[in-house]
């Protein structure tokens, strides 16, 4: 059972580390967390995130009571605190040689993981596809059916442990070389043209009405996004900053992979 008071506890003091109990009871947790049993944010009913600080900071603590070693996974040898998850046949996870995932992330059945790397602490839900050399950061929240294309980099948090992960919510589409970082969050469906970099603070503009929409750090479901230019007064004179702009929406039509490119290229948005 996942206590708050006592990670609190073992926060405020890392001497009670030293405690077996104490060691054990975070490798407990750990596991909760590696099955999906508790995750470090939850989607409530009204639509917000509740981020679990607590939990975050188990998975923090779990760092310093492991100790370095040596394993082999086949001809690649890896030395570090962390063992890689294993099991997939019997989790219904397909794994394509060198996926990488840690111990302690979440990985559902019908998940897809080509030569990627999912970190600790990450929760990725039924159907999703995390396509080649893309980055599942520690503690990122994936929903279920999403895409992550090709070199995609999904941002981790732990410390500090008050921050949001990044949230992909579900049926998103997060196009090749997109980046998601700082605690971002990706609404239901959404699309991201290859490229668009979002971060907690990027300025997101709904382009599609008379009058200009903005937003910060978060893309509304449905909403199809490509990477756009801001024009700033510095001292030197006038430059483009980044932003990334709403340029339509995505369709019922277009929920199928077989449509989908077909909404893509109707909004000019390349993958």
């Amino acid at each position: 059972m996942f206590i708050a008071e006592k990670i609190e506890s073992f926060w405020s003091d890392r001497e009670l580390l030293k405690d077996p109990e104490a060691v054990n009871y975070i490798k407990e947790i750990i596991e909760e967390v590696d099955k999906g049993r508790l995750r470090v944010a939850e989607p409530q009913a009204d639509g917000s995130w509740k981020v679990n600080e607590a939990l975050k900071k188990a998975i923090i603590l779990y760092f310093p009571i492991q100790q370095m070693s040596v394993s082999e996974v086949g001809i690649f040898e890896y030395h570090d605190k962390m063992k890689l998850k294993t099991g997939y046949d019997k989790l219904g996870v397909r794994v394509v040689p060198p996926a990488v995932a840690r111990y302690g992330a979440y990985i559902s059945k019908g998940v897809v993981l080509m030569p990627s790397y999912v970190n600790i602490g990450a929760y990725i839900d039924e159907g999703t596809m995390v396509d080649t050399w893309a980055t599942v950061g520690s503690c990122a929240q994936i929903g279920r059916d999403v895409h992550l294309s090709g070199g995609v980099g999904i941002g981790g948090v732990l410390e500090p442990v008050q921050a949001s992960p990044v949230i992909i919510e579900d049926g998103a589409f997060i196009g090749s070389r997109c980046i998601v970082v700082e605690g971002a969050h990706i609404g239901k469906r959404a699309v991201l043209g290859a490229g668009v970099t979002i971060t907690g603070s990027s300025k997101i503009i709904d382009v599609t009405g008379s009058e200009p929409v903005e937003y910060k750090g978060f893309v509304p479901a449905d909403s199809v996004v490509i990477p756009g230019t801001l024009p700033k007064e510095f001292a030197a004179g006038t430059y483009h900053v980044p932003c990334a702009l709403i340029i339509g929406k995505r369709k019922a039509s277009t929920d199928l992979k077989t449509s989908l490119n077909e909404a893509l290229r109707e909004n000019n948005v390349t993958v």
